[in-house]
Parts: C-alpha cells; sequence; structure tokens
C-alpha cells in the first residue's frame, strides 16, 4: 500500500515523459545583465511547449525591453517560452537584457521550469540551475 504523498510506481504510465535541462550565459555590467538560454529536452517524449522561469536575487528596475517570448510577472521575475523540443532536441536560444534595481555588485540569477506542457520530468534536477553573477562584465556559463 502506498502512503499519502508518495509516488506510486506506474501512476503516470501512458504520460509522456520529457527531460527538460538549460544551458546558457549571464553577464553583468553597470548594472545590466545580459543572459542567453538554450533549452534541451534529454527525452524520451517530445515536448510541444514549455515556460523557463528566471528569477533574480534582486528587483528588476521598473522598465524593461524583453523578447517577445518572455513577460515579466514580477519584481524580480520573468518567464520566457522555449518553444517545441524534439525528444533529444536542442532549442532555440533566447537572449534578454535585463535592468537591474539600485545597480547591485552582484545578482543571483536562478533558473526552472515553470511549466512544462503535458510531459512528466522525472528528474528535475538538470531543470534548476543558479549562478551567481558578478557585476565585472565576465562571462558564466550553465
Amino acid at each position: 500500500m502506498a502512503g499519502a504523498g508518495v509516488p506510486v510506481a506506474g501512476a503516470s504510465a501512458g504520460v509522456p515523459e520529457g527531460g527538460l535541462a538549460y544551458h546558457g550565459v549571464a553577464v553583468m555590467s553597470g548594472g545590466t545583465m545580459e543572459v542567453g538560454i538554450t533549452p534541451v529536452n534529454h527525452g524520451p517524449s517530445a515536448v510541444a511547449d514549455a515556460t523557463v522561469r528566471l528569477s533574480w536575487s534582486v528587483p528588476l528596475a521598473d522598465r524593461q525591453e524583453l523578447p517577445d517570448s518572455c513577460a515579466r510577472t514580477g519584481a524580480r521575475v520573468v518567464l520566457c517560452r522555449t518553444g517545441a523540443l524534439a525528444a533529444d532536441g536542442v532549442g532555440e536560444r533566447t537572449d534578454l537584457r535585463v535592468r537591474l534595481r539600485g545597480a547591485p555588485s552582484e545578482a543571483l540569477l536562478e533558473l526552472s521550469t515553470a511549466w512544462g506542457g503535458a510531459v512528466v520530468d522525472r528528474d528535475r534536477v538538470d531543470d534548476r540551475q543558479r549562478v551567481l553573477v558578478l557585476d565585472t562584465g565576465d562571462a558564466y556559463f550553465f
């Protein structure tokens, strides 16, 4: 008998399974952070669409110009669509530039899947990234 809150083996049988991950680079200079994100689906099923959440440890400036695939959802959060991802496929890179409030000397950037379409991702470890970015103009890869 399975206990409450414990996944039951085979409970999601028949549900497509994907494996989302995000790779990229972040650079900060003068309180502006540039981020390039490439989504990857390790499969085994295709993902029709997904959404990646980007969160900063400091608030964003009030006015931002974001790509059409991205939307600001809070003082520190932006969501971006990945588009369709084939099984074992690499998606299109999304580049965005955000201005941080107060021009901090460093900021923690966190990325995670906000929505994975109609697929189950059993290994959620690889779809979460944390990157400390210093305001030096150096590139930080994840």
